[in-house]
């Protein structure tokens, strides 16, 4: 293992990914997302990533020089077209406006347009509640995932991930793919030749398989069954067509067996309690405080909760990069 300070881990993702060819906006607003993966141990969408973000753009699929056009299109709704370029610079160009269209409104949306797409969405989620601000995300993907009851691959792995602010503790998040787990882990699973735990997908007949490479030619299953397959298909429905995007399987149909990142769009929604609340902000707030305390007071967690110990430890000791992946970077260098 190959030890490393967040500092030179983002000046090793920034120098990559200018070495490469994206810009100096691209490649800052990636380093910081992948950084903050690495750094909260969400290791599938950590420095690991950068390794796709290369291999996207050779075979040019994504567009390292994007810079996205804000849209302002109705009171409480806001367009970011990233031209093609990855999510992470058309949030970040976007966010001011749909922070205000919220404080404004009440509740605000983003769609998020023609961007490419690889990063947990706690990471966006995050900013909002940094503007005191509750958050809902969700995306589409690759076809990768078979809904119940099915074979084929049809939905994405589709993530949905929520954000409440907290003014004297970090914020509430959870962030979690419809699908049994996040397509990462099974690359990572294949990369380190570990089988899969059950019920994380099926090979190309449909069996049920715990090889990587098996499932990662057949299908991913959702979680929760019915369940997981109905919250996948809605956000097929709400990232998709609602903001007038492709759905999973036409990412997928885009990429051409390219193996590169996938091409959709985002939905955000932005909701400001202030102005949902009034005066009565305040009390409410604590109402929620005493839900949270019921949780943790019986030793359960919260979500976030390991991800935000980790962050602590990553600050004060850094990260350590297996010695495989270290190499592949810097040879990118």
């Amino acid at each position: 293992m190959h030890p490393i300070t967040l500092e030179e881990a983002h000046t090793l993702a920034l120098n990559v990914l200018s070495r490469q060819g994206f810009s100096q906006e691209q490649s800052q607003a990636l380093a910081r997302a992948v950084v903050a993966g690495e750094r909260d141990e969400c290791r599938s969408h950590g420095l690991y990533r950068l390794l796709n973000c290369v291999k996207t753009l050779t075979a040019g699929k994504v567009n390292a020089e994007a810079a996205p056009v804000i849209d302002d299109i109705a009171p409480g709704v806001v367009r970011v077209d990233a031209q093609g370029g990855f999510s992470q610079l058309a949030f970040e160009s976007g966010l001011p406006l749909l922070a205000s269209k919220a404080r404004t409104q009440g509740i605000a949306a983003m769609a998020i347009n023609h961007c490419v797409h690889f990063s947990a969405l706690w990471i966006e989620i995050e900013a909002i509640t940094d503007h005191g601000l509750v958050g809902l995300a969700c995306n589409p993907s690759h076809a990768w995932v078979a809904p119940a009851g099915g074979i084929l691959p049809v939905l994405g792995t589709n993530p949905l991930a929520f954000g409440w602010p907290r003014p004297a503790n970090p914020p509430y998040i959870f962030d979690f793919a419809t699908s049994a787990i996040a397509r990462g882990d099974i690359e990572l699973h294949r990369r380190e030749n570990k089988a899969l735990p059950e019920g994380w997908g099926i090979d190309r007949c449909g069996h049920p398989s715990r090889d990587p490479e098996a499932v990662l030619e057949g299908a991913m299953l959702t979680f929760g069954g019915h369940k997981g397959s109905a919250l996948s298909t809605m956000i097929e429905l709400i990232a998709g067509p609602l903001i007038g995007d492709l759905t999973s399987v036409q990412s997928l149909k885009h990429d051409a067996g390219a193996g590169g990142s996938p091409y959709h769009g985002e939905l955000l929604i932005a909701m400001d309690p202030k102005r949902f609340l009034g005066e009565k902000t305040e009390h409410f707030l604590q109402q929620a405080e005493e839900v949270f305390a019921s949780i943790t007071s019986q030793g359960a967690r919260l979500p976030s909760q390991r991800r935000y110990e980790a962050r602590a430890r990553s600050q004060r000791e850094g990260v350590w990069l297996p010695d495989h992946l270290y190499q592949e970077l810097s040879s990118l260098l």
